[in-house]
């Protein structure tokens, strides 16, 4: 059977949409000292404001707890590396717009697929958005626990 480059295109992408996971970033609830402290963003103060301050129920707690020390574009490049991930089904609006590149638009398109019974059902809604990468990259930053 001979398939197009299509064809492989698709399986790849979907192949690397079914491998990402909350584990590629890391998460300040339970990243160690040492983690935290690669992170070059991050200096001893606000490690420590982290830890400290575990464990942050939403990302916004732990939004709140690092905007009087880093500027909104500081945390947002650090939400590429580090972020509690959101549960798709209950996550606030403002928590999902905390996603770095998620605008109004994107948000409301989060909220309304849900209740989300399944991974694949947000790949499947966002995909009619945005590219496959794309999906892969948000599926990082979400959750249904």
């Amino acid at each position: 059977m001979q398939y197009s480059n299509n064809v492989f295109l698709l399986i790849a992408a979907l192949f690397f949409a079914n491998s990402a996971s909350a584990d590629s970033l890391l998460n300040p609830n339970t990243a160690s000292s040492d983690e935290l402290d690669s992170i070059a963003l991050l200096d001893a103060n606000i490690t420590s404001a982290i830890t400290d301050g575990r464990p942050f129920a939403t990302i916004g707690d732990l939004n709140n707890a690092l905007s009087d020390s880093m500027s909104e574009d500081d945390i947002e490049s650090l939400y590429g590396e580090l972020f509690i991930p959101i549960n798709l089904n209950t996550a606030s609006r403002d928590d999902i717009l905390l996603i770095p590149g998620v605008g109004r638009r994107m948000a409301h398109e989060f909220e309304e697929y849900r209740p989300y019974s399944s991974m694949e059902q947000f790949r499947r809604e966002m995909g009619k958005y945005v590219d496959a990468e794309e999906v892969a990259r948000l599926e990082m930053y979400v959750t249904l626990d």
